[in-house]
């Protein structure tokens, strides 16, 4: 197995961000300074700054949180409430799989599982995200169409898959791949409409479902 593998199953990083630490020195292995793609051997003795890590598995732990808006997805809300608020202090230690915006509502999946963590955030893994949309206005067939096809955005084509939910036309379920900064909101403005509510309630396999705002289920500890 190599190296990055092995500490992302038993630490909170991802393969590519132990590689990182893995290139900065950060990591000891058996005594050495270990390299970017060395393998690891059972009973190896592994240290990341100066700190041993456990060599039985790490015990997994993953967090549904129905996220109310207003609070915002970090540790430091810099005067804003915070999600780690709505969660205990032992699992303060958990990191998000894709943040909300404190104007977004819904599911937030909060891990100290490094892979998980990248399978749900990394573009190439396609990882379906579904929200329900409110807009300010019925949005138009042709612009329906537009999004469906690929809106142009700064940092490339958007594209977002669309089912009507109410007969107004104002509210939306809408799918995506990718999770790119605010991406919901920026292809609908480019169109000229605005969000008025944002609420995700899915992520890949992990569903909001009957979570009460606020509240969190722990699938694992």
């Amino acid at each position: 197995m190599r190296l990055n593998k092995w500490l992302a199953e038993h630490s909170r990083y991802s393969r590519r961000a132990a590689d990182a630490l893995i290139s900065q020195g950060k990591v000891v292995i058996n005594g050495q300074t270990a390299l970017v793609g060395q393998p690891y051997n059972d009973g190896d003795t592994v240290l990341l700054d100066g700190k041993i890590i456990s060599q039985t598995n790490a015990k997994k732990i993953v967090v549904l949180l129905h996220k109310p808006v207003s609070y915002v997805c970090s540790r430091n809300g810099q005067g804003a409430q915070t999600v780690y608020s709505l969660i205990p202090v032992h699992l303060h230690s958990l990191d998000i799989a894709g943040r909300l915006d404190k104007d977004s509502s819904g599911l937030v999946v909060l891990t100290n599982d490094g892979t998980l963590l990248h399978d749900l955030t990394h573009p190439s893994h396609n990882k379906v995200k579904e929200y329900i949309v409110g807009l300010d206005v019925p949005l138009a067939s042709q612009h329906q169409a537009a999004i469906q096809q690929g809106v142009k955005l700064e940092d490339g084509l958007s594209k977002l898959q669309l089912v009507l939910l109410d007969a107004s036309k104002h509210k939306w379920q809408v799918t995506m791949h990718e999770g790119r900064n605010r991406q919901i909101r920026r292809t609908f403005e480019a169109l000229g409409y605005t969000i008025v509510s944002l609420h995700r309630t899915r992520m890949d396999n992990y569903l909001i479902g009957t979570i009460p705002t606020g509240k969190f289920k722990q699938l694992s500890a």
